[in-house]
């Protein structure tokens, strides 16, 4: 059984069973009173959240600050907390790998999959470069300074080993703080991207330095065979379970709830197919997972569905951040005064803890200023002020935590590494954690504002007057709702003096465009600026589109593919979209030679019309969604020099796409409406579900007649998606 139990902990990261969070507790407690710690955490959680809305201060801090206040007051008063310190201790209990288990799939996918795939390709190299030499550098830097300044006698294996754990950034603390403070979104995908790789290779690191401290001997040939095993096998298992789910996606029609379970599901199971089947790295394989769904599968989610999804991860990741940043403040408290002798022994170890805050910071900055060549080199390059932050926001969160009490609690650690070793990790694991989170953490905002990267440009202030002045105009239209025939005439003064964000604005009476319309607007940071407001709006027109059946999934993502790589340019280039979209448009140099008389004319005219119709559908969009945005622009901002230049280059940019159709309504008119067919059949149906939900809002249909009706519809419109009428079936019609 000894054996059994040393197999079962080879690996410090692999999940063990559930039911010890039940066997090592206190047996008086009852297992349920482990819901009571969650309903616990969640009020304080909802209280916390609603005080410091409008605060600069950030929420994760906030929730750790009272986790070690729960677990002070429990451990600190022996256990007098009754059914809440149950709940407490049921859960400060709880099996590391098993919080992990329960955590980290969906905080991680949720993470990666709102990642914007366009800055995920560009910042890539700059991720991996974090992510990878990054985490080997901090490693040794941090194994160095163990080893040479701590006092307590620990081999280069120990000292590395601690270097790995606390070498990864945490995803979970990373993301979510920087989701509160709004950063960049250049910057924000950068620490994102390099915080979640990150974990998953500082995780690896730590698992090689664990089996060499149990005394296992490696090779250079093994420990590469180790690496490549276990991080590419992770990243293939992710792209596997991401292609299988899907093509299941594209098998689903218009159910909300089996779609979202579905990501649900497949994180959890991509989670521990690769943690459990093939001891690989689990953190990886959810990240890219979640990077695979981002890339191809969010054009999968239409509408309500897409508004679903969001909503339903956001609550999933706000939940789970709340308890494990709880637990994580319990955990920290419970190693402080459940400890033993290690700290009345070793008092000093309080000022080691900060020594080590020390040098984590210190090889943060050995991290980033090697590698800064290289960083200012590739993806959207990085400047000294993005450096800056990129070095303070490296926080420590619940995974350096989890892994440092598996890596206490393992059996096979038991008879080869001391309890005060074990203990020591714990302890300097979580006050690294509460340090980097309340210092750190707390503090990274007001760096943010120092370097002023918080700040709007001249335009975007401009553009934020003149939305408040049209707000001040809007309110003209809204006075005719001051009278009613039940109730009679409002009190529109009254009204008026309640709206207080305007106030200001109404006593200046100015137009802000129009005053601060001059030369200067032409320079380029305010042409960059109202090119993204334009690119923005015909990306929103394309997600329209989508919606109403205009476009297929495959087209809307070539069409918003082309309009990330045009706002990337947008300052030093003007408007550009098209570009992207001429070599999937004009026909390839091949087709020329097909259309010699050695081949069936038949035949070249099939792969003709197969090559325009998609082609149809980029034009059209394009023009339709560019006149959107020309329109709102002009409706928005009026006859300034700056909105015109920017309506010229979108005008100018469609000239290509306008002759293309032209071409096709001349040579294959049949095209054209083939596509123009499909989109009319789509609103159409889509029309008669609208209409049939209404009329039971309003009372005229009994819901189970309205469901009947429904889904007559619905089936109707699979069979048009699954089954479109061909726009080939004029064969013949090329002389």
């Amino acid at each position: 059984m000894e054996a059994v139990g040393e197999v079962t902990h080879a690996l410090p990261y692999r999940l063990l069973a559930p039911f010890r969070l039940l066997v090592e507790t206190s047996s008086h407690s009852d297992p349920v009173d482990a819901v009571i710690f969650v309903g616990l955490s969640l009020v304080l959680g909802i209280t916390c959240r609603h005080v410091l809305g409008g605060t600069k201060f950030p929420y994760t801090v906030a929730l750790l600050i009272i986790g070690m206040a729960l677990g002070f007051l429990e451990y600190g008063t022996n256990h007098k907390l009754g059914k809440i310190g149950d709940g407490i201790r049921l859960w400060a209990e709880i099996d590391a790998d098993l919080l992990l288990a329960v955590f980290l799939p969906a905080l991680l996918f949720e993470s990666a999959f709102s990642m914007e795939v366009h800055q995920i390709k560009r910042c890539m190299a700059q991720m991996l470069l974090l992510a990878g030499p990054g985490v080997l550098i901090s490693t040794f830097c941090l194994g160095l300074a163990l080893k040479l300044t701590f006092p307590y006698n620990w081999s280069w294996k120990i000292s590395l080993l601690l270097g790995g754990l606390l070498s990864a950034t945490d995803p979970v603390a990373v993301v979510a703080l920087f989701k509160e403070l709004g950063a960049s979104k250049k910057l924000t995908t950068i620490i994102e991207g390099e915080s979640l790789m990150n974990d998953g290779t500082a995780i690896v690191v730590y698992q090689l330095f664990y089996k060499m401290a149990l005394g296992q001997s490696f090779t250079w040939a093994t420990i590469i065979e180790f690496l490549a095993k276990v991080s590419l096998g992770a990243v293939g298992i992710g792209i596997a379970f991401g292609i299988a789910s899907v093509l299941w996606l594209g098998f689903i029609f218009n159910d909300t709830v089996i779609e979202i379970a579905l990501t649900l599901a497949v994180s959890y199971i991509a989670y521990l197919t690769a943690q459990l089947g093939f001891d690989i790295s689990g953190v990886l394989a959810v990240m890219t997972l979640g990077m695979f769904y981002a890339a191809y599968a969010k054009t999968a989610f239409k509408g309500g569905s897409q508004r679903s999804l969001h909503h339903f991860w956001g609550m999933v990741a706000y939940i789970a951040n709340t308890l494990i940043f709880i637990l994580s403040g319990v955990v920290i408290a419970k190693g402080v005064l459940v400890g033993g002798k290690t700290f009345v022994n070793h008092g000093y170890s309080w000022g080691y803890l900060i020594l080590l805050y020390v040098f984590v910071q210190v090889s943060r900055c050995i991290v980033v200023g090697v590698l800064f060549p290289f960083l200012q080199y590739f993806g959207y390059g990085l400047d000294l002020k993005e450096a800056a932050i990129l070095i303070w926001s490296g926080l420590r969160g619940v995974v350096a935590l989890a892994l440092s009490l598996s890596f206490k609690n393992s059996s096979a650690s038991l008879t080869t590494i001391s309890l005060e070793t074990r203990s020591l990790f714990v302890f300097f694991t979580g006050g690294i954690v509460f340090l980097t989170l309340i210092i750190n953490g707390s503090t990274t905002q007001f760096l943010l504002h120092f370097l002023g990267m918080d700040k709007l440009s001249a335009m975007k202030r401009c553009i934020l007057d003149y939305t408040k002045y049209k707000m001040l105009k809007k309110l003209e239209a809204f006075e005719d709702l001051g009278d009613d025939e039940e109730l009679g005439p409002a009190d529109w003064p009254t009204v008026k003096r309640y709206i207080a964000n305007l106030n200001t604005l109404e006593e200046e009476n100015l137009d802000p465009h129009s005053a601060s319309e001059n030369e200067g607007n032409l320079e380029p940071t305010n042409l960059k600026d109202i090119r993204i407001c334009l690119l923005n709006v015909v990306q929103a027109a394309y997600r329209r589109m989508l919606d109403e059946g205009r476009i297929t999934q495959a087209t809307a993502k070539i069409l918003m593919q082309s309009v990330d790589e045009a706002i990337d340019v947008a300052s030093h280039e003007p408007l550009c979209d098209w570009k992207g979209l001429k070599a999937i448009v004009n026909f390839p140099n091949y087709y020329k030679f097909l259309q010699t008389r050695m081949f069936p004319q038949k035949l070249v005219t099939y792969f003709t019309v197969k090559r325009r119709e998609p082609a149809c559908y980029i034009c059209a969009a394009f023009l339709r969604a560019h006149r959107i945005a020309q329109r709102q622009l002009h409706d928005f901002l009026g006859d300034s020099t700056i909105t015109s230049r920017v309506i010229d280059e979108s005008v100018a940019e469609g000239k290509e796409a306008r002759d293309f159709l032209e071409d096709g309504r001349q040579k294959f008119p049949e095209v054209l409406s083939g596509v123009k067919t499909r989109q009319v059949t789509y609103s159409v149906l889509n029309h008669l579900i609208d209409y049939v939900q209404n009329l039971e809002k309003d009372g005229l249909l009994e819901e189970e007649e309205m469901c009947d009706l429904r889904d007559a519809v619905q089936t109707d419109l699979k069979k048009l998606l699954r089954n479109p009428p061909p726009v080939h079936r004029f064969l013949g019609t090329l002389p």
